[in-house]
Protein backbone atom coordinates (compact mmCIF):
# COMPACT_ATOMS: atom_id res chain seq x y z
CA UNK A 1 0.00 0.00 0.00
CA UNK A 2 1.22 3.47 -0.84
CA UNK A 3 1.24 5.99 2.00
CA UNK A 4 1.84 9.67 1.43
CA UNK A 5 1.92 12.27 4.21
CA UNK A 6 2.48 15.88 3.24
CA UNK A 7 2.07 19.29 4.80
CA UNK A 8 0.59 22.42 3.33
CA UNK A 9 2.57 25.34 4.77
CA UNK A 10 3.59 23.11 7.69
CA UNK A 11 6.60 20.90 8.25
CA UNK A 12 5.77 17.23 8.80
CA UNK A 13 7.84 16.25 11.81
CA UNK A 14 9.01 12.69 12.46
CA UNK A 15 6.64 12.57 15.46
CA UNK A 16 3.63 13.44 13.28
CA UNK A 17 4.71 10.87 10.69
CA UNK A 18 5.10 8.21 13.40
CA UNK A 19 1.66 9.02 14.83
CA UNK A 20 -0.02 8.72 11.42
CA UNK A 21 1.88 5.50 10.63
CA UNK A 22 0.77 3.92 13.90
CA UNK A 23 -2.86 4.70 13.05
CA UNK A 24 -2.37 3.24 9.57
CA UNK A 25 -2.15 -0.29 10.99
CA UNK A 26 -5.87 -0.21 11.93
CA UNK A 27 -6.84 0.50 8.32
CA UNK A 28 -4.70 -2.35 7.04
CA UNK A 29 -6.11 -4.78 9.64
CA UNK A 30 -9.64 -4.23 8.33
CA UNK A 31 -8.45 -6.32 5.40
CA UNK A 32 -10.00 -4.57 2.40
CA UNK A 33 -6.58 -4.39 0.67
CA UNK A 34 -6.23 -0.59 0.52
CA UNK A 35 -4.41 0.64 -2.57
CA UNK A 36 -3.19 3.95 -1.20
CA UNK A 37 -3.65 6.66 1.39
CA UNK A 38 -2.77 10.32 0.95
CA UNK A 39 -2.95 12.68 3.92
CA UNK A 40 -2.46 16.44 3.74
CA UNK A 41 -1.90 18.35 6.97
CA UNK A 42 -2.57 22.09 7.10
CA UNK A 43 -2.85 24.89 9.65
CA UNK A 44 -5.44 27.66 9.23
CA UNK A 45 -4.95 30.24 11.98
CA UNK A 46 -5.75 28.24 15.13
CA UNK A 47 -7.35 25.25 13.39
CA UNK A 48 -5.30 22.19 12.51
CA UNK A 49 -6.76 20.32 9.54
CA UNK A 50 -6.09 16.85 8.20
CA UNK A 51 -7.50 15.72 4.82
CA UNK A 52 -7.26 12.09 3.84
CA UNK A 53 -8.06 10.17 0.67
CA UNK A 54 -8.14 6.38 0.89
CA UNK A 55 -8.25 4.34 -2.31
CA UNK A 56 -9.68 0.83 -2.07
CA UNK A 57 -10.76 -1.50 -4.87
CA UNK A 58 -14.02 -0.10 -6.22
CA UNK A 59 -14.10 3.19 -4.29
CA UNK A 60 -12.27 6.31 -3.20
CA UNK A 61 -13.03 7.43 0.34
CA UNK A 62 -12.35 10.98 1.54
CA UNK A 63 -12.51 12.47 5.03
CA UNK A 64 -11.56 15.75 6.64
CA UNK A 65 -11.02 16.63 10.29
CA UNK A 66 -10.42 19.99 11.93
CA UNK A 67 -9.35 20.20 15.56
CA UNK A 68 -7.34 22.47 17.85
CA UNK A 69 -4.45 19.96 17.92
CA UNK A 70 -2.81 18.25 14.92
CA UNK A 71 -2.59 14.88 16.68
CA UNK A 72 -6.31 15.04 17.53
CA UNK A 73 -7.19 15.91 13.94
CA UNK A 74 -5.20 12.89 12.70
CA UNK A 75 -7.06 10.68 15.20
CA UNK A 76 -10.47 11.99 14.11
CA UNK A 77 -9.50 11.64 10.44
CA UNK A 78 -8.61 7.96 10.87
CA UNK A 79 -11.83 7.29 12.82
CA UNK A 80 -13.86 8.79 9.96
CA UNK A 81 -11.95 6.79 7.33
CA UNK A 82 -12.41 3.57 9.31
CA UNK A 83 -16.17 4.20 9.59
CA UNK A 84 -16.40 4.85 5.85
CA UNK A 85 -14.35 1.73 5.08
CA UNK A 86 -16.61 -0.44 7.26
CA UNK A 87 -19.70 0.99 5.56
CA UNK A 88 -18.16 0.32 2.13
CA UNK A 89 -17.34 -3.28 3.09
CA UNK A 90 -20.91 -3.88 4.30
CA UNK A 91 -22.31 -2.46 1.08
CA UNK A 92 -20.08 -4.67 -1.07
CA UNK A 93 -20.83 -7.72 1.09
CA UNK A 94 -24.59 -7.14 0.91
CA UNK A 95 -24.40 -6.86 -2.87
CA UNK A 96 -22.61 -10.20 -3.17
CA UNK A 97 -25.07 -11.90 -0.82
CA UNK A 98 -28.01 -10.54 -2.82
CA UNK A 99 -26.53 -11.81 -6.08
CA UNK A 100 -26.01 -15.28 -4.60
CA UNK A 101 -29.54 -15.36 -3.19
CA UNK A 102 -31.07 -14.33 -6.54
CA UNK A 103 -28.98 -16.93 -8.37
CA UNK A 104 -30.23 -19.69 -6.07
CA UNK A 105 -33.81 -18.52 -6.33
CA UNK A 106 -34.01 -18.03 -10.10
CA UNK A 107 -31.38 -20.62 -10.95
Amino acid sequence: MQFQLSGQQIEVTPALREHATSKLDRLIRLGDKPIGLAIVLAVDKLQHRADGTLRVPGATLHAEATEADMYASIDVLFEKLIAQLRKHREKVGDKHQRETREERQFG
